[in-house]
């Protein structure tokens, strides 16, 4: 099956992204509130042009069940995720225009939008499935530290939530009975935006533990 293959081709990244500072200090609730808001205001932005590919996904999906899965996934992700995130931004001051999006979150958005507009369908689902796959493991695993006084509860619920598993699950499901009924080049090219998807996951986080800023800002008058 194809996500059994591609998990175990990306354990070596699973590893790197559990064991990344951001995640742990998160896990463990000691995460700097100036780290995790940089990350919130970043994840709002991903978020809007994740939902957009999403829905581009139901637009050229060839299955009509498909096809209304990615449209409620794109809603999700702009109304629940996005409640989330809002939440988090007051709590912490987070201040969003003061923010550039970084060269990161302005990638990933790219890439993922770029795929949903050219790409073959089964690639565009293997492309937005580590958005949902590593997140509901991250989730998971970090679950165990979830008490009520946790500063990142909330997160962490949201991710861990069995409604969030059943529908990776579904975009689980999708990409393997795609993946079965494609040609050879098709099923490589699967896995090779999977591969490059879920290394912005990693690159993501890791933005966020490093406050990531465009170089040019440093050259360019207030």
């Amino acid at each position: 099956m194809f996500c059994d293959d591609i998990w175990q081709r990306t354990a070596e990244l699973m590893r790197a992204i559990h064991e990344h500072p951001f995640l742990v200090a998160l896990g463990d609730g000691t995460l700097d509130p100036d780290r995790f808001g940089f990350y919130i205001v970043q994840d709002a932005r991903y978020l809007e042009a994740f939902s957009k590919a999403l829905a581009t996904a139901s637009v050229r999906a060839t299955d009509p069940a498909d096809a209304a899965f990615w449209a409620q996934s794109a809603h999700t992700a702009l109304a629940a995720e996005r409640m989330l995130h809002a939440g988090y931004a007051e709590e912490l001051g987070a201040d969003a225009k003061g923010l550039a999006t970084s060269p990161t979150c302005l990638a990933y958005a790219s890439f993922l939008q770029a795929t949903a507009l050219t790409a073959p369908y089964p690639v565009i689902a293997a492309a937005v499935l580590p958005c949902f796959w590593i997140y509901q493991d991250v989730g998971t695993a970090l679950l165990k530290y979830a008490t009520p006084e946790h500063p990142y509860v909330k997160w962490i619920s949201t991710y861990a939530d069995p409604a969030f598993a059943a529908s990776v699950e579904q975009a689980k499901g999708i990409a393997d009975r795609l993946a079965a009924a494609a040609d050879p080049a098709t099923r490589e090219a699967m896995g090779e935006a999977y591969g490059r998807a879920a290394a912005y996951e990693w690159m993501f986080w890791d933005s966020a533990w490093r406050r990531e800023t465009w170089p040019t800002e440093r050259w360019l008058a207030p």
